[in-house]
């Protein structure tokens, strides 16, 4: 993540966090997410907004978000912000924050296998990730990953634990 460079690591956890937080409030579902030079594109399914009145009306609509760095760091600053909140602190995966708190577990996967260029889509709460892993790391090239819905709904379970035992960086 360009924004991120020089940082002491580049944290895939809390900015999929910030962006899921983001997919919760916009109430988006079976996302998409490419990683772009200049940010990410998001897309998803939503239903249109209430009290549009249409032949439609109830049925999903695709909606494409592109966020730029700038409003991924805008999205992560809002979020700290937040921290040590209920929500934050009892994680309700099968309730509103589903995204925010699966995509915080499958960023911290991608910071474990230290990867780059990022695709991911979610389909009824399972994902499927596409990493790049440059030369000099333990292997080079395009890596697919899935993880099932119970699988994520597990890794947000121990996610406090992991948390706890993680050495400082």
């Amino acid at each position: 993540m360009r924004i991120y460079e020089g940082s002491p690591r580049q944290d895939w956890e809390e900015v999929l966090r910030s962006i899921g937080a983001y997919a919760d409030r916009e109430r988006l579902k079976e996302l998409l997410l490419l990683e772009l030079d200049g940010g990410f594109l998001l897309q998803g399914l939503t239903l249109p907004p209430q009290g549009v009145a249409s032949e439609g009306f109830g049925a999903l609509a695709k909606r494409t978000h592109e966020l730029t760095d700038e409003q991924i760091a805008e999205l992560m600053e809002e979020a700290a912000q937040h921290r040590g909140s209920a929500a934050d602190d009892q994680p309700h995966p099968d309730v509103e924050h589903y995204y925010e708190l699966s995509m915080r577990v499958v960023g911290a996967y991608i910071d474990s296998q230290k990867a780059h260029d990022a695709f991911l889509f979610e389909q009824d709460g399972s994902y499927v990730v596409r990493l790049f892993a440059s030369a000099g790391t333990r292997a080079a090239g395009h890596h697919l990953a899935e993880f099932t819905r119970d699988e994520i709904m597990a890794m947000i379970e121990s996610a406090p634990e992991h948390r706890q035992s993680a050495p400082e960086a």
